[in-house]
Order: structure tokens, then sequence, then C-alpha cells
């Protein structure tokens, strides 16, 4: 996995899940759904560079 595109996907999950918890500390549900899936972009991120990874060596 290239490491700018791992970094990207590690920041992405983190921000997500700082946006979800944020927004649900102040019952924003709309802004918590926005979060969860730029979460879940960063996780699918991830494991799609994983995979070219495996397919690579």
């Amino acid at each position: 996995m290239s490491v700018g595109e791992k970094t990207k996907a590690k920041a992405e999950q983190v921000a997500g899940k700082f946006v979800r918890k944020a927004a649900h500390a102040v019952h924003n549900e709309t802004l918590a759904a926005k979060g969860a899936a730029l979460e879940a972009r960063g996780r699918t991120r991830g494991v799609k560079e994983s995979a070219k990874d495996t397919f690579r060596r």
C-alpha cells in the first residue's frame, strides 16, 4: 500500500469517527450519518489498498 493512500484512508477513518461522535453529542443525526459514511469510506479505501498489495506480491 502506498504511504499516501494508507495515510488518506486512516485520516478519513479518524475524521469520520470524530464527526460522528461530535454529532451524536449535539444530537445531530444527519451529521452523524455523514461522519459514519466518511469513516466507512476510509475503511473501504484501506481494504482496497490492502487487496492491491496482496496481489502485487
